[in-house]
């Protein structure tokens, strides 16, 4: 794999744009994601601390006045949500710069990979202050823009961390191996008070285990031992931390949208598969859950294209009462857009024949098939792509 340490983000623009109207900029995303590595490149003038550091944090905190007159233009504040009293003393610097009309205003460029934490503090002193955005991990453009073509099986099993694609590809297991030991577990055990962790341990394997199907609240607990509560309790956690996400049902009726089971998708699908075992091509290949990883695969992707360039659509899957089911519909400003996901490698007309038969009742904009095949559009009511080219989609056909 190529040695390069710097892999061009596509979020780079949307931080770019931001810094030009707010004082603050904050973001959030996984740990390991390359999160202070685009920071310190697209500020290189501005210093770096990071708030891990117990010393800098205990400085911080017991004379704020002091310390951030250290700093006078501003700094990138990295792991910020580990130290919250530092976010009052930004409110007043922010707002002393702006009603001092300041030429050169100080700039603070907040990262945290704990949502929950950081967002908390965000919002009780720095609202209306400060962009936030998120980070994922590596989008298969930002991979193959930097290493050329990536086989399908290798992009499922690598996943979207930077460090993944850095190293031989022989260190793979090892560094998704650790990754999960030292971040997913040690989060888990700091964020909430896990007593058995091997109850833990089975519930998040579950939860790759149940990638693209409704997931089962109470199913799941009884499989784990513990109860309902708990499981919400480790889903939020898992949520927050940019582990996994839940897609909800779509519903034209909000209530009962909010009342249909949600599916589960891992952010990385390289942690999917390291919890199912998965570890080669020909493992992956025969495993009866490589066409719901390949859907994960997909649905990040639209994810990241949304995240990367500052919007904010609404995604949901579909199905009806006679379980006819849509793997993914996103709510744009010209309707609503339905797609199929197969991780066929030949197109097929019947590939549309849900999408077409719930058209009428749903009044799709656009409807489209993402497969792992050549790309190529068959009309102008139907698109089919290969996954990698849904920038296609980001304009109407």
């Amino acid at each position: 794999m190529n040695n390069l340490n710097l892999i061009d983000r596509s979020l780079r623009q949307a931080i770019t744009n931001a810094a030009t109207t707010f004082p603050v900029i904050t973001i959030t995303g996984p740990r390991q994601t390359g999160k202070s590595t685009l920071c310190r490149s697209l500020f290189p003038a501005l210093p770096y601390l990071n708030m891990a550091d117990s010393s800098l944090h205990d400085l911080a905190s017991k004379d704020p006045k002091s310390f951030w007159s250290s700093y006078p233009n501003g700094a990138i504040i990295d792991e910020a949500q580990n130290c919250p009293d530092i976010f009052p003393q930004l409110q007043i610097m922010v707002d002393e710069d702006r009603f001092n009309s300041t030429s050169t205003p100080r700039r603070f460029i907040l990262t945290g990979s704990s949502s929950l934490d950081l967002l908390q503090d965000v919002s009780q002193s720095l609202t209306g202050r400060t962009a936030i955005l998120n980070l994922l991990p590596l989008s298969v453009a930002e991979i193959e823009s930097h290493f050329g073509h990536v086989d399908t099986d290798d992009l499922i099993l690598s996943g979207g961390y930077p460090a993944i694609w850095l190293s031989p590809s022989d260190s793979r297991h090892l560094i998704i191996s650790n990754y999960y030991t030292t971040f997913i577990e040690r989060d888990a055990r700091r964020l909430v008070n896990i007593e058995d962790l091997v109850a833990f341990q089975s519930f998040i394997r579950l939860c790759a285990s149940h990638i693209g199907k409704e997931l089962n609240i109470s199913s799941l607990a009884i499989e784990v031992g513990v109860t309902t509560t708990t499981i919400k309790h480790w889903l939020s956690l898992l949520s927050a931390s940019f582990i996994l996400y839940l897609l909800p049902s779509y519903h034209s009726n909000i209530d009962k949208r909010l009342t249909k089971a949600p599916k589960v998708y891992f952010y990385d699908t390289a942690v999917a598969a390291f919890l199912l075992g998965i570890d080669s091509t020909s493992e992956l290949v025969s495993h009866p859950l490589r066409g719901a990883l390949f859907e994960n695969l997909v649905i990040n992707e639209f994810i990241k294209q949304d995240t990367n360039a500052g919007k904010n659509r609404h995604f949901f899957f579909y199905t009806d009462k006679s379980q006819r089911e849509i793997d993914l519909l996103i709510s744009s400003p010209l309707g609503l857009e339905a797609y199929e996901i197969k991780a066929a490698k030949s197109m097929k007309p019947s590939f549309f024949s849900t999408i077409d038969y719930l058209s009428d009742s749903l009044s799709f904009s656009r409807l489209s098939v993402i497969y792992d095949g050549s790309a190529e559009r068959t009309s102008a009511i139907h698109a089919s792509l290969n996954f990698r080219h849904i920038n296609l989609l980001s304009s109407p056909l």
